[in-house]
């Protein structure tokens, strides 16, 4: 049961994350990109802040703290969110969730430069492979559009996003910090709105609908099974599934929207989902009982 349980918030989780890149491209129709991102992570963050405090989460209790926490949002929802929903624009959601998708190369690389950590052979042979996928996938596009620079940006601030949380997990529940962030992240979206571009949303039943899909499901719920896969499950293990993602966000592009499947994305695509793989897979190597265990195991038998 727990098998199937896990093997299906798996599943849940990255196919959320990977088809809110096209049920958010649909909702640009009706909204202008930084306004419709804001109103979904306020939403969210409004909704799982509730359910922290009704289960009496234990939340920060410094100002010091919540400045933490609000850092959080700017990177991993201001940040990440807004530069996904610009790139939308003038990319495909297919490319923009490839793209942003290359996060975890950039952890390896700013781990080492910034923290001093040191990876395997087999995890810098998954950056390097990474980056050659990137480089595919950037050929159509990358003198002509800035949605492919916004793309990429949104995988260095939640590259940046991710060793920040590594760095203070200690001090946070997740579940506390997960809200908050995006509660913090969405208000501070909603100010970029108003300050650079011309807000704007058209409300219909389709509008809200999607608005909810993304802010509730998307949000909420994929944070939510992501958590649990975590607990269920080696955290080092699981985070090897972060590869079905991008491919969910290509696949639901082409459903979604008509996007064409060229042979650059997909190649390019192949490229990055093996390179996340090397970057987060740890084998276990089995090893032999040394001679001298078993020959005491051999004594402690014939007595």
């Amino acid at each position: 049961m727990n098998k199937w349980l896990y093997s299906g918030l798996v599943l849940l989780a990255t196919s959320l994350m990977g088809s809110s890149f096209a049920i958010g491209k649909m909702g640009l129709a009706y909204s202008s990109p930084i306004l419709f991102v804001s109103f979904r992570f306020t939403l969210a963050g409004i909704v799982m802040g509730t359910l922290v405090k009704l289960f009496q989460r234990v939340h920060p209790k410094s100002y010091k703290a919540w400045g933490k926490v609000i850092i959080v949002g700017l990177f991993q929802t201001t940040g990440v969110m807004g530069c996904i929903f610009l790139s939308l624009k003038t990319i495909n959601a297919g490319e923009s969730s490839i793209l942003t998708f290359t996060n975890p190369f950039l952890v390896v690389l700013f781990a080492t430069l910034f923290t001093k950590a040191k990876y395997r052979v087999l995890q810098w042979l998954g950056v390097s492979i990474g980056f050659i996928g990137v480089f595919i996938t950037l050929g159509m596009s990358l003198q002509y559009e800035i949605g492919t620079l916004f793309a990429f940006a949104s995988a260095v601030s939640w590259a940046i996003a991710t060793l920040l949380v590594k760095a203070w997990e200690k001090e946070f529940d997740n579940w506390v910090l997960t809200a908050y962030q995006m509660l913090f992240g969405g208000i501070l979206l909603m100010i970029a709105s108003f300050l650079f571009e011309n807000p704007s949303f058209i409300i219909t039943s389709e509008s809200i609908a999607i608005l909810l899909w993304l802010a509730i499901m998307a949000s909420v719920v994929q944070f939510g099974s992501w958590f649990t896969v975590l607990r269920l499950g080696d955290p080092g293990k699981t985070s090897a599934f972060l590869f079905l993602a991008p491919f969910f966000g290509v696949l639901s592009g082409w459903f979604l929207l008509n996007e064409t499947l060229t042979g650059e994305l997909l190649i390019g695509g192949l490229f990055i989902f093996f390179g996340i793989f090397l970057v987060n897979w740890n084998p276990v190597l089995k090893r032999n009982r040394p001679l001298k265990n078993m020959n005491c195991n051999r004594e402690e038998q014939s007595r």
